[in-house]
């Protein structure tokens, strides 16, 4: 856990006490200090965003839009900004919500139990965490795009590049990255050569493949070699985003 974050400030606005007594009891086993504030409604909730600082918001999904909409304008305004995550009551509703002007960060299913309830905590605090970021290309300037783009996220990221697949290898070899994105075509070690070797000496890393052609089977192959998603060139910063939320286990509104 990093040093850089010493404690996680919450704030719950949920529908249910049986909700917040998760949470609570799951912010009570996490690695850090978690502190929980309780608003009653989201009127409420924007009154202690406008004096608190706040990490990370949960609200119900099932608050009235015009509401969640408010509140979501008064978060962006915010210094610290925080993240703005919904939580629905089950996997249907997390699936069929339509953001319309409702645009948080994410989209979670409310805990049935502690456990689950600490999954939700995990990630809250993993969201305040410097991400470790590697991006492995061999042009220059396309390194230089993936980091504006991955710079300009919500997330908080450590980016660090490397020319080629063996010089990738040996920066990943200090343990320290979480995510590589790595290109598919590179001379020497080729992506699809260094992702298996990267996934066969530290299979927790996860890697974005990034692919030039639509080539089904090189897919196939990057996948069954353990890629966690692709981006299929050229992206645009959505596409980023969207695995970047997928990382931190956040469903997208309306997708």
């Amino acid at each position: 856990m990093s040093d850089e974050l010493i404690s996680l400030r919450v704030l719950s606005c949920l529908a249910g006490a049986r909700d917040f007594y998760f949470l609570q009891q799951a912010a009570n086993i996490a690695p850090i200090p978690v502190h929980i504030t309780v608003a009653q409604n989201v009127t409420v909730a924007r009154k202690v965003l406008a004096t608190c600082e706040v990490d990370v918001a949960l609200l119900d999904a099932t608050a009235a839009p015009a509401d969640l909409t408010s509140f979501i304008a008064t978060a962006r305004s915010a210094q610290p900004r925080p993240f703005v995550i919904l939580m629905a009551a089950d996997a249907v509703q997390a699936s069929s919500f339509k953001a319309g002007g409702v645009v948080p960060d994410g989209i979670v299913v409310k805990p049935d139990g502690i456990e689950k309830a600490k999954v939700i905590i995990d990630r809250c605090i993993r969201l305040r965490i410097p991400t470790n970021v590697l991006i492995v290309d061999d042009s220059a300037a396309l390194r230089g795009i993936v980091r504006k783009v991955l710079a300009a996220t919500r997330f908080v990221l450590n980016i660090e590049e490397s020319e080629n697949g063996i010089a990738a290898l040996k920066q990943i070899g200090d343990g320290k990255f979480d995510i590589v994105f790595l290109d598919d075509l590179m001379p020497d070690l080729n992506g699809l050569e260094t992702l298996v070797a990267i996934k066969r000496r530290h299979p927790k890393v996860q890697v974005v493949f990034m692919i030039s052609a639509n080539d089904e089977v090189l897919g196939e192959r990057a996948r069954a070699a353990g890629a966690a998603a692709f981006l299929k060139k050229p992206f645009y910063p959505s596409d980023v985003d969207a695995v970047l939320r997928s990382y931190f286990g956040l469903r997208i509104p309306g997708r």
